[in-house]
């Protein structure tokens, strides 16, 4: 168990004062926290046990002990890396390419951290057995759509992606009981998704969302959530690195649901490679 850290750092400046100072005083100290009673760290960062405890909610968390176990799990393996790098005008194509490539990597890394087990699980089974599946996505976050849709296709799951806001709002009327709407905003904040999913949600579907780590309108609607990590956006390629993260958690979901069922699905996806591979020229 492990991301403590990394969860502190994501939502540190949306948290409140009393929080924030918690958080401080944690991310400044975490070696010395982890041998701390509740007790011991409210009166050292100046907070009342009330308000360590409500942090750890903000971390959607469990409580005090889960925030210990994370955070010692993050201290052998150093999960707090140096962060992300700004990509400088007029720079030499090496810095270029050390620099993208880190800011994907750290954008991975730090949402492995985030990932939940659980709620993979549970969205690859309510997945599974869905009778439909809407993907919706505005912008950047629509190319992530369109992935989803391309993959569960391949294993003949009824799909639809819609990135127009018309689309989105007509096929989620049409969802019953038993179907799911699939909402992807990385602010966690786009209009359209939420108005979509609020409209899929009156129609009995379960809802999953993929946003960025923390409280959103997108993922307090959702039953099922996926976090990616947040990429601060005075970084250029900031945009970039949010988009890798949030195709490599439709890679580790698909992937996921290949596993449960793996007998059925399999055959599916060979057939679908033998079709498209008649189409190359050797």
């Amino acid at each position: 168990m492990d991301g403590g850290l990394i969860r502190l750092k994501e939502v540190l400046t949306e948290l409140k004062p009393s929080e924030r100072r918690v958080a401080d005083y944690i991310l400044a100290r975490p070696e010395q926290v982890v041998q701390m009673s509740v007790h011991k760290l409210a009166e050292l960062s100046g907070v009342s046990e009330a308000t360590v405890i409500r942090l750890t909610r903000s971390l959607s968390m469990s409580g005090y002990q889960e925030l210990k176990l994370r955070i010692a799990g993050d201290l052998p393996k150093k999960t707090v890396s140096d962060g992300y790098q700004e990509i400088r005008l007029g720079g030499t194509v090496e810095s270029i390419i050390t620099a993208v490539s880190n800011n994907n990597q750290q954008s991975i890394h730090d949402t492995v951290s985030l990932l939940s087990v659980e709620e993979v699980t549970r969205a690859a089974e309510v997945m599974s057995t869905a009778r439909k599946i809407d993907v919706y996505g505005v912008g950047a976050s629509a190319v992530i759509a369109y992935d989803l849709k391309q993959k569960l296709s391949r294993i003949n799951w009824w799909c639809e992606a819609h990135s127009d806001f018309h689309a989105q709002l007509t096929s989620a009327v049409t969802l019953t009981e038993g179907d799911v709407a699939f909402g992807i905003s990385y602010s966690g904040k786009t209009e359209d998704i939420i108005q979509s999913l609020t409209e899929a949600k009156r129609q009995g579907a379960t809802l999953i969302s993929l946003t960025k780590f923390g409280k959103s309108p997108v993922s307090d609607a959702a039953d099922i959530r996926l976090f990616t990590s947040y990429v601060e956006q005075n970084i250029r390629s900031g945009a970039m690195a949010s988009r890798i993260a949030q195709l490599n958690v439709i890679d580790v979901l698909f992937v996921t649901i290949v596993s449960q069922l793996h007998e059925e699905i399999i055959p599916r996806l060979e057939k679908t490679r033998l079709a498209v591979s008649r189409t190359k020229r050797m």
